[in-house]
């Protein structure tokens, strides 16, 4: 018997929150869809024609911005809240750790571990007081735990993310679950440059195991397990959706670091 749950998924404007946003709303949820872009949140909607989903402009690095999506979420559940959290908002660009300016780094961070430490805050108290109990999903990488060159600011974002998980959840427990999923090379437009180079989606397949990229799909299949009962007794844990990856699938050189001229 399905058991339907009030799901908020941040950055859902395309890719991996896209797919989720769209997964978990045809598997019978009720979804508030967030992110920065309203047309792309407005073509989502078109979309999910018929489901139970609702579009609201949200950026997760501004206070006022999420405070205003709280109260409008509470409006239109009748002060139900949420009782699943996908924190799938982040990125960043590969850069060379040489050419990583202070505030490229402190944006890494804030986009990557802060911004849903902050959600999760703000979530777990809803779930608590008003549904009592509830299940927050982060979007993580493997970019946390292999060893890649211009990965400097976005591993150790998404690495603290791994950290602040396993430690979120033996705080947030029995009542909250806290789980994160560890994203390989999926098919979205972070990728679009190797796919759409032969040689480079050549060199991604070979040193990927299940030979193909990932799809949203396969990331939004992961949410729907941690959103669902059928992960009641799993917390604190980083799944592994990577094709199989167990070494980087694809290098991003970075300038070796000579003696400075002169």
């Amino acid at each position: 018997m399905k058991t339907s749950r009030i799901v908020l998924v941040t950055g859902a404007t395309s890719g991996i929150g896209r797919a989720a946003a769209l997964r978990l709303a045809r598997e019978g949820h009720r979804v508030f869809a967030v992110g920065r872009r309203k047309a792309a949140l407005d073509a989502l909607k078109s979309e999910a024609a018929g489901l139970s989903l609702e579009c609201l402009v949200m950026d997760v690095t501004h206070a006022e911005s999420i405070a205003a999506a709280k109260v409008s979420i509470e409006r239109m559940t009748g002060g139900h809240g949420i009782d699943v959290l996908v924190n799938n908002a982040g990125g960043t660009g590969p850069r060379a750790a040489m050419e990583t300016s202070e505030r490229f780094f402190e944006t890494a961070l804030k986009f990557n571990v802060t911004a849903p430490f902050l959600m999760s805050q703000l979530a777990a108290r809803a779930m608590v007081d008003t549904a009592g109990r509830g299940s927050i999903v982060n979007i993580s990488s493997r970019s946390a735990d292999l060893v890649m060159s211009s990965f400097a600011a976005y591993g150790a974002g998404k690495a603290a993310l791994n950290q602040l998980t396993r430690n979120l959840a033996v705080e947030l427990a029995p009542l909250v679950r806290v789980n994160a999923i560890g994203v390989g090379g999926v098919a979205t437009k972070g990728l679009e440059v190797v796919l759409t180079d032969d040689a480079l989606r050549r060199q991604f397949e070979a040193n990927t195991p299940m030979h193909r990229p990932g799809r949203p799909e396969d990331i939004a299949c992961a949410a729907l397990y941690f959103a669902s009962p059928a992960s009641s007794w799993v917390t604190g844990k980083v799944l592994q959706v990577d094709g199989g990856t167990e070494r980087p699938s694809i290098d991003v050189p970075a300038p070796p670091l000579e003696p400075s001229s002169g």
